[in-house]
Order: C-alpha cells, then sequence, then structure tokens
C-alpha cells in the first residue's frame, strides 16, 4: 500500500531552493516500513506499507513572498525542542525566504484567542544560541483546546502552515486541527514532528529527545551502580520515563550494562512467592550483597487497582507510582526478613527531560525541522515526518494516532535486555 500524502491544492510555484536538480525528491519515492520479507507472500499490513518519502520539492504551493508560518511546542519538555525550533526558523528564513514567523506560546491554548496569550515573532537573531538550552524558548502545555476556534485564529492571522511538536497528544490535537481544515476546505498545511522521550509513536523508528534521554539515563544508573556496591546488601532503585513503553528502560540498561533487573509496562512482573521478584532479590543480595533495579514509570499495572488509574488533560493514563510503590514493599519485605539493605532512590525524569539535546539528537532535530518545511511548502498536510529504516518520510496523522509503540517482549531488545541483566524469564510474563 502506498501511502500518499494528502495535499492542501496542487503545487505550481517553482521551489526556491538552490540546490542541484536531482536533489529535489520526487512524489512518486517510497519507503517501505519492513525491510524484512519472508519467501513466498507477505501475508501482514505492515509487510506492504510504504511510506512516502520526505524531503524538498521542486514545485511548491505556497508562495514564500506571500506565506505566514506558525510553530507550536506542546505537552511535557524534551531535550531537542530548542534545536527543532531554531532550524525551522532558520530554514524558513534563509531557503524560503519567509519574514512573517509566529511562535505560538503555551501549547495548543496560545491558538486559541480565548486564552489572549500574545504570539511570539520569531527571526534567525531570536533562536540564534538556544538550540544550547533544554526546554522549549515558546512554553508549552497539556490539553485539547477548540479546533474551530484555533482554525479561524489561524485564518485570521493569515498562517499558511503550522509546525505542531509534541507527543501522540500533540498529534491527536494536530490531527482535530486537521480535519477541520478539510471540512471547511481552509488551506492551511498542518504538519507534525515527533517529539517523545518515551520513543512510543506508532511507526517510527526514533523520536528526537530519545538518545538524549538514555544518555542521561546511563549516567544515573552508574551513579546508582556506585551508591549500591560501595556498602552492604546496597541497592539502587531507578524510576525512569515510560509511560506506556519501556524503551528508555531497555535501552538505558544496556548502555550501561550495570542493571540487575528491569521492569517495562510491556512485562507484568510477579512481587510475591517463591518464584517472585521479591525472593529473587533476596538471593541477590545475600549473594552478591548489592543490586541496581529498573522500573519504568507505567510499570507495575499489575500491583494496583483500575481505580488508582487517572486521566492527565491529554487524556493520557496517569499511572500510580511504581517507584515508590516498589521502594516501600522491598523496604518492609527485608526489614521483616530482618535483613538490613541500605537502599538509594533515583527519580531523575524531570532532570533527564529538561537537559540540552546530545550532538546525536541536535543533528536529527534539524533534519526533522529542515523536512518539515519541505513537506509545508510543497502543499503536504495532517502529515507529521517520521524516521524509517535509516529515511525520513511523511506519515499520515490519522496513524499515528491509532495507538503506541510498544517493546516487544518476545523480540530482539528484550531478549537482550534479559541476557545483560540476567533476571529469570519466569519472574515475568508479556501481557
Amino acid at each position: 500500500m502506498l501511502l500518499k500524502s494528502p495535499l492542501v491544492g496542487n503545487p505550481t510555484f517553482t521551489s526556491p531552493l538552490s540546490i542541484r536538480e536531482s536533489s529535489f525528491v520526487e512524489d512518486n519515492i517510497y519507503i517501505p516500513f519492513n525491510i524484512e520479507a519472508k519467501e513466498g507472500r507477505l501475508t501482514t499490513i505492515e509487510d506492504n506499507l510504504f511510506f512516502e518519502k520526505a524531503g524538498p520539492r521542486k514545485l511548491i504551493y505556497f508562495e514564500p513572498n506571500k506565506c505566514a508560518v506558525g510553530i507550536v511546542t506542546c505537552g511535557g519538555i524534551c531535550p531537542g525542542l530548542n534545536n527543532v525550533i531554531r532550524s525551522l526558523v532558520v530554514e524558513l528564513w534563509f531557503n524560503y525566504g519567509i519574514r512573517r514567523i509566529l511562535g505560538f506560546r503555551y501549547g495548543f491554548a496560545g491558538i486559541n484567542p480565548e486564552n489572549q496569550i500574545p504570539t511570539t515573532e520569531l527571526d534567525p537573531e531570536v533562536v540564534d544560541e538556544i538550540h544550547d538550552e533544554g526546554g522549549t524558548i515558546l512554553g508549552t502545555s497539556r490539553g485539547p483546546q477548540d479546533p474551530q476556534k484555533i482554525v479561524d485564529y489561524l485564518k485570521q492571522l493569515g498562517v499558511n502552515i503550522l509546525f505542531c511538536i509534541g507527543g501522540d497528544g500533540t498529534h491527536r490535537g494536530a490531527y482535530e486541527i486537521y480535519k477541520e481544515t478539510r471540512k471547511r476546505n481552509i488551506p492551511i498545511s498542518i504538519i507534525g514532528i515527533p517529539k517523545t522521550i518515551d520513543n512510543d509513536i506508532l511507526y517510527i523508528s526514533r523520536s528526537f529527545g530519545f538518545n538524549t534521554a538514555v544518555e542521561e539515563a546511563r549516567k544515573v544508573l552508574i551513579s546508582a551502580h556506585i551508591e549500591a556496591k560501595s556498602v552492604r546488601y546496597g541497592l539502587g532503585l531507578v524510576k525512569l520515563m515510560g509511560r506506556d513503553s519501556g524503551f528508555v528502560a531497555c535501552y538505558s540498561a544496556l548502555a550501561s550494562q550495570l542493571a540487575n533487573f528491569v521492569i517495562i509496562p510491556e512485562v507484568p512482573v510477579i512481587l510475591n512467592g517463591e518464584n517472585g521478584f521479591l525472593k529473587w532479590l533476596e538471593n541477590r543480595l545475600l549473594t552478591r550483597e548489592h543490586a541496581l533495579v529498573i522500573v519504568a514509570e507505567g510499570a507495575g499495572a499489575n500491583w494496583f487497582n483500575e481505580k488508582d488509574m487517572k486521566k492527565d488533560a491529554s487524556g493520557n493514563t496517569i499511572h500510580p507510582d511504581p517507584g515508590k510503590f516498589l521502594k516501600d514493599i522491598i523496604l518492609n519485605y527485608f526489614e521483616n526478613k530482618n535483613i538490613h539493605i541500605q537502599m538509594k532512590y533515583f527519580d531523575p525524569s524531570y532532570i533527564i527531560r529538561s537537559v540540552p539535546a546530545n550532538a546525536d539528537d541536535a543533528i536529527f532535530c534539524d533534519s526533522l525541522a529542515r523536512n518539515a518545511v519541505h513537506a509545508g511548502f510543497s502543499g503536504k498536510t495532517g502529515i507529521t515526518i517520521g524516521f524509517i529504516n535509516n529515511e525520513f518520510v511523511h506519515i499520515p496523522m490519522d496513524m499515528v494516532i491509532k495507538g503506541r509503540k510498544q517493546v516487544d517482549p518476545t523480540g530482539e531488545l528484550w531478549r537482550s535486555v534479559l541476557a545483560s541483566t540476567g533476571q529469570p524469564e519466569y519472574i515475568s510474563s508479556p501481557l
């Protein structure tokens, strides 16, 4: 299945980009979702998905000297937000000649005029050094806003392209804005740029901020390991981000090679009994005299009642804190056993997500932003810029918001974690 991007209209203007003819990407080039195929007939939907290749087009829809652009950042902060903003502005200003770039403050709330949040004019001087800072100069917020009011406001301001930078909640909001523009036949291009530390956006190999998060989490694990092994019966317990997907926990465990047990949302863990986690931890501490345990923020759903689950402003489940829960359970268990353990509990989540992007993420952010600008100007809409099989592609937003990417409990990543930690597989079982 060839997934062609929706268009606000047919492109007729010649691109202002000063690049070789061969550097322009044609609309009939696609990237396969799956690069493996079994001999014989391809049977799954994923086997037959081909995404439109991203990149500059020779013909564009919007006339640059009459175009205005909007940028908004939504959801939690993440390494690389300012990098994306900067690269968007630089590409728009210098390569497309755009002189009216509006930054909407505090997420989608800033595009609803009822909130009376003034816009920020962006230019190369304003964004010159922001990539060295964490967070976002535009501010952010969670929660939906009325798409009718947003589209009315964009039309009033004369905005032709809106870049929405955020995770799954942001893309759900952006998709509603896109649908409103289509319903009213208003030619505003809505382009998403995927941001999430959790790396949980469907169909996308990697979202920006993830590599930086893994690097920072690895530093915390090294510190927790040193704390644990420096005392007898020392235990380092580290809670890492991962509301529904345990990618940060898995990759940081593999990067550090120090963790003895990793608990993620995708794999329920049995706590009690002879074959439970607590008994395993007891044996580990008595034999090796130290241990390091990682728990993802959304793990342990089977430890809590459904009534304990709440929703945030974006509609995401707020899980009870498994780190503090596990901390108390472990302390009580060993106290009843009269074993004096020395626990150090680490929760670096808000430190990790507020740091500047590392070099790899900074480069990645730049490519995402520039491909987003190319997509917007060529008239694409209702898509996000994805990264699949080392290629940037256009992914329809309605596909992105159908669910979340998760760690496969039977896949190579989880098998690598089990091999690295040495934790017994019988304590946990796939959902």
